[in-house]
């Protein structure tokens, strides 16, 4: 098992690897954007890390007190939908000898949060400020809960990706995600182009939520096709690094037109999490 000084370890590297990662859109390893900084989301990784490490918080808390700890030392919000992927990662890690036991730890957990926890998870997605939730007929989150924190994701899952993975026990991490970042590793990439290759992955498939929110479905649909052709592009040079220009274009296209694929760079950080436990364990 790994004690908290692992898990520590593990949740600010996998933070540092996603910022630091050229993924077209965020806040990355070419620059800047969104009205963030790449040291925003480093001292966010700090500043998350003691909490999401601890064994005996329950997840709703854990979550409550690293939104509110992200706040002391940034002035946006860097990291809700990590926060919201990391916490049950987090704390189902503590159970596991290895890394194939994280899958049935985390549905054990998944199914035994609370009203107490979508409580705690409320308040910190309103104090986070998260942009385009707008208001809901059930279940707002502006509304004090009156259902466990699963029931209020499965509300929210068609039109969220985080909320989804609450249902389906992170099977887009496991399978998406970490398939393909495993993959790229493997034909040799560094972690931060195989985090590039993962994220592509997912977008490529998933409509990006926080894009559908604010631009609409139509500009998430229309990212989907130009991630496909981009992985195309790469099946015939074996190695995403080696269509860096195609990446840099398409990063600066989505940065000149304010679209942030925030939600598929939280999944991508939840899948280097996963990683990172991973390679802990064996």
């Amino acid at each position: 098992m790994l004690n908290t000084n692992s898990i520590n370890k593990a949740i600010i590297w996998a933070c540092q690897k996603e910022v630091s990662s050229p993924k077209p859109g965020n806040v990355n390893c070419y620059s800047d954007a969104h009205q963030m900084s790449l040291q925003d989301f480093l001292k966010s990784a700090q500043a998350i890390a003691p909490i999401l490490s601890q064994k005996n918080l329950s997840i709703g808390s854990m979550i409550l007190k690293s939104v509110i700890a992200t706040q002391k030392v940034v002035n946006c919000n860097t990291n809700l939908g990590i926060i919201l992927l990391f916490a049950p990662l987090c704390k189902a890690i503590h159970h596991c000898h290895t890394r194939e036991q994280l899958p049935e730890s985390l549905s054990l957990l998944l199914n035994d949060l609370t009203i107490d926890d979508a409580k705690k998870t409320y308040e910190g997605i309103r104090l986070a400020r998260a942009g385009g939730l707008g208001n809901s007929d059930l279940h707002d989150i502006n509304n004090e809960p009156t259902v466990t924190l699963r029931q209020a994701m499965a509300y929210a899952k068609d039109k969220d990706s985080i909320a989804a993975q609450y249902l389906n026990n992170y099977r887009d991490i496991f399978d998406l995600g970490l398939t393909n970042l495993t993959l790229s590793i493997n034909c040799g990439e560094s972690i931060e182009w195989a985090s590039a290759f993962a994220y592509l992955n997912l977008l490529s498939v998933m409509p990006d939520s926080l894009i559908i929110r604010k631009q609409g479905l139509s500009c998430a649909k229309s990212l989907m096709n130009q991630s496909k052709e981009i992985l195309q592009k790469m099946n015939e040079n074996n190695k995403i690094s080696q269509i860096e220009s195609d990446i840099i274009l398409l990063d600066k296209e989505l940065k000149q037109k304010a679209i942030n694929p925030g939600t598929t760079a939280d999944m991508t950080a939840a899948t280097l999490l996963v990683y990172a436990f991973e390679q802990a364990l064996s």
